[in-house]
């Protein structure tokens, strides 16, 4: 099958109700434009008030830093192994990928996407039965990573839009819809319990958590799997993140925690919003989860146009760019302290003494680690070497 170019395409918003026409995307001379239908704008939902504010008329977009497609739009756009499995489905098919516009990779996502928009025309799947066993899934993703291309098709339907680097699949099931994590080639063995202990870690230390699970596996540790919060039940949730919301590319450093938590402000107008953004910080800073970058901090939208910060996601052991934070905090990327975690509070007006009684049952929790490692059947040489190093950043942060 031969793709057509698509230079206009149909952008719709699904909430509770009935899907309603957003608006029109537009590539014209290597420029794309974007106009929201009249009868949208009666909503008065503003799906995206930094960068495509509500208004009539056509926008155009000025920005390159998405290859001049709007942040919104590209949240929708898998990245990391989606894109990867795209890419190499056209290759098959004699298509060169790097000719294809953002809005041709729009119609690949349709109404799979996260969140709440999908897009027409959408291109079609070929309808085959898919593997339902995770280990069959995760046999074809392991030989998919070595070039075997024998199992693309089935992946990236498997695989829908969902972004990140490592690989995933979206599973129905009846509890309800669950994204699945998979092993990297550059992952240890044991990613799956790690994260996992990361999601009991996270729990204590109060953070708001989509729920979680390790599925078992026949092979090995098991799969970490988490349920999709931009879904209930056939409604969808408006999903945006930092990085869509303000242009922010999260394939290099770009952000400080004071930008993530001023678009906590204007968007929530709630301090309550902006003491779950400093516990999501602070679980960062003393967990050692570097890889902290802009996608990794999304809100939700309801039919109301009311945001709230969306549940914590992609907790684990991480190594950020030379070692410090994807995301700098107060301006100190390699060893922030509790001083900076502070100061972030009170760009919130969040008062000292309310700050502390955040972070400390934060540190508390984290410092349990090794409980948590052996619910989740974390070896002991893993749970050793990850807890030598939070020892040694949690002295490093209450050295302030």
């Amino acid at each position: 099958m031969i793709f057509p170019t698509q230079n206009l395409i149909y952008v719709y918003y699904h909430g509770s109700g009935p899907k309603q026409l957003m608006g029109r995307l537009l590539l014209k001379n290597r420029q794309i434009f974007f106009e929201y239908d009249s009868e949208f704008i009666k909503t008065s939902l503003e799906l995206s008030p930094f960068k495509l504010p509500l208004k009539a008329g056509v926008i155009p977009s000025t920005d390159r830093t998405f290859s001049g497609l709007f942040g919104v739009f590209n949240d929708s756009l898998p990245d990391g192994w989606g894109r990867l499995l795209l890419d190499r489905k056209l290759t098959n098919l004699r298509q060169n990928p790097d000719i294809l516009s953002p809005l041709d990779r729009l119609c690949f996502v349709g109404h799979s996407g996260m969140g709440a928009l999908s897009y027409e025309p959408e291109y079609p799947s070929e309808l085959n039965d898919l593997p339902k066993d995770l280990d069959e899934i995760d046999y074809a993703i392991q030989e998919t990573l070595a070039e075997n291309e024998d199992y693309v098709e089935d992946l990236i339907r498997l695989t829908g839009s969902s972004g990140g680097a490592r690989p995933k699949i979206l599973l129905q099931t009846e509890s309800g819809d669950w994204l699945i994590k998979f092993r990297a080639s550059y992952d240890p063995q044991e990613i799956s319990n790690i994260e996992y202990a990361y999601h009991l870690m996270a729990l204590d230390a109060g953070l708001d958590v989509p729920e979680a699970k390790l599925f078992p596996s026949r092979n090995g540790p098991g799969f970490f799997g988490v349920k999709r919060f931009d879904r209930h039940a056939d409604e969808r949730v408006h999903m945006h993140s930092i990085a869509g919301l303000i242009h922010a590319d999260h394939r290099e450093p770009s952000l400080d925690y004071e930008s993530i938590m001023k678009t906590t402000i204007y968007l929530t107008r709630d301090v309550k919003e902006c003491e779950v953004q400093l516990r999501n910080a602070a679980f960062n800073v003393l967990s050692h989860n570097r890889d902290d970058h802009s996608k990794n901090f999304s809100f939700l939208m309801d039919d109301h146009g009311t945001w709230r910060v969306s549940p914590a996601y992609d907790l684990t052991f991480s190594t950020g760019p030379s070692g410090e934070h994807c995301s700098m905090v107060m301006g100190e990327g390699a060893s922030p302290n509790k001083s900076h975690l502070l100061k972030l509070a009170s760009i919130a007006h969040i008062k000292k003494e309310k700050a502390l009684e955040i972070i400390e049952p934060v540190l508390e929790a984290i410092r349990k680690w090794d409980t948590f490692a052996n619910q989740a059947g974390v070896s002991k040489a893993q749970t050793k070497k990850i807890g030598t190093v939070l020892k040694d950043v949690h002295q490093k942060f209450e050295r302030a």
